[in-house]
């Protein structure tokens, strides 16, 4: 995935969770934050953020925060991208006659539908931005539908599918996720439930660039 027009600029605050005030080139401007998670501990007043210029200039915020540095790594924090990602490598493996996004299953929408000869698989993807002493951690906010959306997996096993959790991992040198049993242990307990099941768990670490996000189809870690 590529980004346009992508800038730095210098972090200030966040007033909500859907903007963000930046010094960008000496002016201080509104953006709006492609993530409405909390990301406490990446958005730091004074923190280098990337910007990708908004496509329609009529917009109130010209610009999106997409990404963010800290330790000397870029963390890519848009919600949008991992989707987005993982969309074009499954296209790219070839391993499927069949991939298609948004899938209506049950009372949900799954992220991808896929078939391969007779099998049928259903995938969920979650982007994880969240990471501490060389470990990543999903959620960084309590999400009701990450649990939803594990258990209907779950119960997707018994009809016949074969069910994924991809994790998309969006900071480079990370390679395992867990879930942050801390702050949502409702997903959690879903989580280990699902796995115990027989609900694949897929890592996706990724190539992370200030203007691109790349699934590494070499270190990809299932579990």
């Amino acid at each position: 995935m590529k980004y346009s027009e992508v800038c730095d600029a210098k972090f200030i605050e966040r007033p909500n969770r859907f903007i963000a005030r930046v010094l960008l080139e000496g002016k201080e401007l509104t953006v709006h934050v492609k993530n409405t998670g909390r990301c406490r501990e990446l958005l730091i007043p004074g923190c280098t953020v990337y910007l990708e210029k908004a496509a329609n200039l009529e917009r109130k915020t010209p610009y999106d925060l997409i990404a963010v540095e800290k330790d000397g790594r870029i963390i890519n924090i848009d919600s949008q991208a991992p989707n987005a990602v993982v969309k074009e490598w499954l296209l790219g493996l070839g391993t499927y006659d069949k991939v298609q996004p948004e899938y209506k299953y049950g009372n949900s929408r799954i992220d991808f539908y896929m078939e391969k000869g007779d099998e049928r698989f259903l995938m969920e993807v979650k982007g994880c931005t969240l990471f501490r002493d060389g470990v990543g951690y999903f959620p960084d906010a309590p999400t009701e539908r990450g649990a939803k959306h594990l258990r209907e997996l779950t119960g997707a096993l018994k009809e016949g599918y074969k069910t994924i959790v991809a994790f998309v991992i969006q900071g480079e040198g990370i390679y395992e996720v867990r879930p942050n049993e801390e702050t949502d242990p409702e997903f959690a307990k879903a989580f280990h439930e699902a796995k115990n099941a027989g609900v694949e768990i897929l890592h996706l670490p990724c190539a992370v660039s200030a203007d691109e996000l790349i699934i590494n189809d070499n270190i990809s870690i299932k579990i």
